[in-house]
Order: C-alpha cells, then sequence, then structure tokens
C-alpha cells in the first residue's frame, strides 16, 4: 500500500471512531469492561470476564482493527462460550450488520458490526489487532 493510502486510510478511521464513540461505542465500551469486572469477581468467571475486556477495548475503536480467530488455542472454552453467549451474540451483531448495510451511510458500520460478530463466535484465543 502506498503512503498516500496509508495516511487516507488512517485518517478515515480516525474520523469512523469518533462518530461511532459519539454515536454511542463509549457506552457499548463501558457497559462490556463493566461486565468483565463483575465477572472477575469470581475464579469461574475470570476467563469470560477477559474476553469481556477484549470486547470492550474493540467496542471503543473498532475502525482499522482486524479480528484474528484462533479457535484451536481454547476449543473447551470456546465450545461453551458458543453454547451459552456466543450463537446469540453472533446473531445479533449479525443483524445489526446487515441493518445496518440497507443505507449506504450505515456500510461503514456494519463492517464493524460483523467483525463483533465474528469476535462474538469464538473469543478465547482470538486477537484484536
Amino acid at each position: 500500500m502506498a503512503e498516500g493510502e496509508k495516511k487516507k486510510t488512517g485518517c478515515l478511521s480516525v474520523i469512523g471512531n469518533i462518530i461511532w464513540i459519539i454515536a454511542g461505542g463509549i457506552f457499548t465500551s463501558i457497559g462490556w469492561f463493566l461486565l468483565g469486572i463483575i465477572l472477575c469477581v469470581t475464579i469461574i468467571g475470570i476467563p469470560f470476564g477477559k474476553q469481556c475486556f477484549k470486547f470492550a477495548y474493540l467496542t471503543l475503536v473498532p475502525f482499522g482493527k482486524t479480528v484474528n480467530i484462533h479457535f484451536d488455542k481454547h476449543p473447551i472454552a470456546n465450545v461453551l462460550w458458543l453454547i451459552f453467549f456466543g450463537w446469540e451474540m453472533f446473531l445479533s451483531y449479525a443483524a445489526a450488520g446487515i441493518a445496518s448495510c440497507l443505507t449506504i451511510i450505515g456500510i461503514p458500520f456494519g463492517i464493524q458490526a460483523f467483525k463483533f460478530s465474528i469476535l462474538s463466535f469464538f473469543p478465547f484465543g482470538a486477537t484484536v489487532e
């Protein structure tokens, strides 16, 4: 990618993140963070709380971030997450992405919702870069 293209993409990510934060990303991120703290109160909940912190980070500034899934790192935890939380979250984020993509202005935000749906499917071992 040329230097000018990187600069343009970076600027668009900053603008997208600012709009995202104003439109409610800050509240969603705070919600995920508080849920992570609540889950970390118990020893059993700590691994799930750590995943909530991952969601809090991604929902604060999603533009310019990529989600890489590594299911094989924690397959049992990922299957448990999928059974109890993941499939509902996946469907809701995918539906939000589809609804956002119905308008041209909403397409960038729909793409971010699809990132969340990917992360919500198998968060254990996943990285947000």
